[in-house]
């Protein structure tokens, strides 16, 4: 039998417990010291730099957000949030 250590992606402790299931299938689990809650082997991004250049550049060329969420499968609030991000970029 192999146990595995699983640590804490934000603190590093190892003092956590299991939290459920993610919609994906993949475990949950939650730090019992910072409290923050985190999945099996997370992903940083879920889209690519590339992914969320096309999708902006189609945003600038007139699409609507509605049209983009039928088109790419990205949520508005996720374009919106990416517009905000560029906008705060390139006026600092």
């Amino acid at each position: 039998m192999v146990l595995q250590s699983i640590k804490c992606y934000h603190c590093g402790s190892e003092q956590i417990k299991k939290n459920g299931f993610a919609p994906n299938g993949k475990q949950k689990y939650k730090c019992k010291d910072c409290g923050k809650a985190s999945r099996e082997n997370p992903v940083a991004k879920g889209y690519s730099e590339q992914k969320q250049e096309e999708i902006l550049k189609s945003y600038q060329e007139r699409s609507s957000l509605r049209g983009l969420t039928r088109t790419f499968g990205v949520s508005k609030t996720t374009v919106l949030k990416w517009l905000k991000k560029k906008s705060d970029a390139t006026s600092a």
